[in-house]
């Protein structure tokens, strides 16, 4: 007869549960902490982070280079780019966490107030959501952004990037604790996971002890492990096929400028457009005139768009569903708005879409009847950033709709409590 192991008994045994249980108690004990501090020493601890970035940049830059150079024979253009750090973009991580210190503080706000006969006051207030295990991919800033964004909401984070930036979330993790440190806080508001091992991702999703949420931020292969083995509640952040439609009423020179800046902008990101769909009507000209401004970008039509232009290549199936991050793109001809929004719907993953047309009846049927997080009219599918809504920066973008859709900033990385004021009633 074998008997189950507890919990305490599988951390003993177990190295990597051992790790994760430790960081998981350590954030528990800090976001106490964090969650009772006032706002001004919140900010002062992003802010002096930034501060820590700007210093540390010869360090993070010699860190980041050791990462870049164990997989620049082995990974795409797309993947480096995602992972690669220069001055400006260390530069911007630091305005970034400027820019959440400056925003309004999103604990303590009164979401709702009311008065029962019996003479209850009752208030429903903002509180953080405890502590969040974020599992991300390539992208290093993504550590400073989601651990600034946790330092405001008063949330600990423990982060666990991939082993390919794992010298530069480390790296970055430093700068974030040193913040800390200086405003007095604890530095285990912000940890990260000290080993490489993708067991530690499966102890992650299982801490039902020390986890409140856990947010994936990769591709989907991430997605869907983290959808099958979580334990822990989830905020999921699927691929990005997004969808840049050119209806039959669009200003075409500015339609293809906005979507030669939504997909080759920078390829390698989430927002950016992986499939065109074009009104067969306006499709003589828009197809050549695609070609014309993109020939850096591999574009894959379907049989009607190839005819129109020997430049394109044939699209297979699996074209109208995938995220390329790289600079190609599908190409769909469509009857009319009906059939552009039903392809949409068929294929799109949810996360941004876009038409480009003067006619403001078709794009409010559009923006109506897609249901992604994000819908645009005559805009880039690049800005959906939170950086670009106003949030400072985003932790990841919500496909799903329970509790945040979209960009997530600081107001979706709090839940609320009931505050109840009595005068000595008592219940009939």
């Amino acid at each position: 007869m074998t008997l189950l192991k507890t919990r305490p008994e599988a951390e003993a045994a177990d190295p990597i549960a051992t790790h994760i249980a430790d960081l998981g108690r350590a954030a528990k004990a800090a976001v106490r902490t964090l969650g009772a501090s006032d706002t001004d020493t919140r900010n002062r601890a992003i802010r002096a982070a930034a501060r820590q970035l700007r210093d540390a940049m010869p360090a993070l830059l010699e860190a980041n280079g050791a990462d870049v150079a164990e997989v620049a024979d082995s990974k795409p253009a797309a993947f480096i780019d995602r992972l690669r750090l220069d001055e400006t973009r260390i530069a911007a991580m630091a305005q970034a966490l400027e820019e959440i210190a400056e925003l309004p503080d999103p604990l303590g706000r009164e979401l709702a107030r009311f008065e029962r006969p019996n003479g209850l006051d009752i208030r429903r207030v903002a509180v953080p959501l405890g502590v969040i295990a974020m599992i991300f991919e390539s992208r290093p800033n993504v550590a400073a952004d989601a651990s600034a964004l946790c330092i405001k909401s008063g949330n600990a984070i423990i982060l666990r990037g991939g082993s390919d930036s794992r010298r530069s979330t480390a790296a970055i993790v430093d700068c974030m604790q040193a913040g800390l440190a200086d405003a007095g806080l604890p530095r285990e508001c912000v940890q990260t996971v000290g080993t490489p091992d993708r067991a530690a991702v499966g102890e992650l999703l299982r801490a039902v002890d020390h986890v409140d949420l856990a947010i994936p931020r990769g591709g989907r292969g991430l997605v869907e492990l983290v959808r099958r083995e979580a334990r822990v509640p989830t905020l999921l952040h699927l691929d990005g096929n997004c969808h840049s439609y050119i209806h039959a009423e669009a200003d075409l020179a500015e339609a293809v400028s906005v979507i030669r800046n939504a997909k080759l902008r920078r390829t390698g990101i989430c927002g950016a457009t992986e499939s065109i769909v074009i009104d067969r009507t306006i499709a003589a000209e828009a197809v050549p005139a695609l070609a014309d401004a993109m020939p850096e970008c591999e574009l894959r039509g379907d049989e009607e768009a190839c005819v129109l232009d020997t430049r394109l290549l044939p699209a297979g199936a699996e074209d109208w569903d995938r995220e390329y991050l790289d600079a190609v793109a599908s190409v769909k001809i469509v009857d009319d708005l009906d059939a552009g929004i039903a392809f949409v719907a068929e294929h799109s993953s949810g996360h941004t879409d876009a038409i480009l047309t003067r006619d403001d009846d078709a794009a409010a049927r559009f923006m109506l009847e897609v249901d992604s997080a994000v819908v645009m009219h005559n805009a880039s599918t690049q800005f959906s950033d939170g950086g670009e809504f106003g949030m400072g920066a985003e932790i990841g973008i919500a496909t799903g709709k329970m509790h945040a859709r979209g960009p997530v900033g600081l107001e979706q990385l709090t839940s609320f409590k009931y505050l109840v004021h009595g005068a000595n009633q008592t219940r009939a």
